[in-house]
């Protein structure tokens, strides 16, 4: 199956999709959550009737764009200060910051318990990232071994796993075999998380978005969907 993004011209606008190929009779076009917009074509269709089509769906699809568009939480900007909330693990957790000799962070019913030398918003926004960065390691590690015994069968070896920050993505993997997780993950629910790194893993064995990756993740994480929607929502 051929996977690629194309682009069409509406207007002022412009529609980017994820073009792919299968045995069926129709054309399907579908919005995602995140805006995304899939086209799956029935086998030998040209690009010229697919961009033909799509463009007629165009006033449809920008519709369907807004109105996700509409529903996604906007994180305010982070003042870092009490009573603030922060996310981990999917759950929103109201920040206490108490001055002191140490620096050090606890999770306490319901709150983000912050003992710190400085209490200035940039030191308290490095050390709150040195200590996602930490949990990030901890959890995607234990989420990557786990995940890894789904795919036994496959006999792949582990791959190296490179936590950092990113801007466009949850996750990514070379043609080497590493995997990179963005370290923001670590606020989405550990169902989410699992989804980002099985859909990593699923890479190692079908390198493109093609029909075969598709099918190799709905098995190995048949709720891959519900998972990937909560991320798009919780971190949006």
């Amino acid at each position: 199956m051929v996977h690629s993004i194309q682009q069409v011209s509406y207007g002022s606008k412009s529609i980017e999709y994820n073009l792919s190929f299968a045995t069926r009779k129709s054309l399907g076009i579908k919005v995602l959550p995140d805006g995304m917009v899939t086209v799956i074509a029935p086998n030998d269709t040209s690009l010229f009737d697919i961009n033909k089509k799509v463009k007629t769906k165009a006033n449809w699809i920008l519709k369907q764009q807004a109105f996700f568009c509409s529903y996604k939480p906007n994180t305010p900007e982070r003042k870092y200060i009490n009573g603030e909330t922060h996310l981990y693990l999917g759950r929103q957790y109201k920040l206490q910051i108490i001055e002191d000799t140490v620096n050090e962070i606890k999770i306490y019913r319901g709150a983000m318990i912050m003992k710190t030398k400085k209490t200035n918003p940039e030191y308290l926004e490095k050390k709150l990232n040195e200590w996602y960065k930490e949990k990030a390691i901890f959890h995607f590690e234990e989420l990557l071994n786990s995940s890894l015994e789904k795919f036994i069968k496959f006999k792949i070896e582990k791959p190296v796993l490179d936590i950092r920050l990113m801007q466009k993505r949850w996750g990514s993997c070379t043609k080497s075999g590493k995997i990179i997780l963005n370290t923001e993950l670590i606020k989405a629910p550990k169902g989410s998380i699992e989804y980002v790194v099985i859909h990593e893993l699923c890479h190692l064995i079908h390198y493109n978005h093609n029909k075969d990756f598709y099918d190799l993740q709905s098995r190995v994480s048949p709720n891959w969907e519900k998972w990937k929607e909560k991320l798009e929502h919780a971190l949006s």
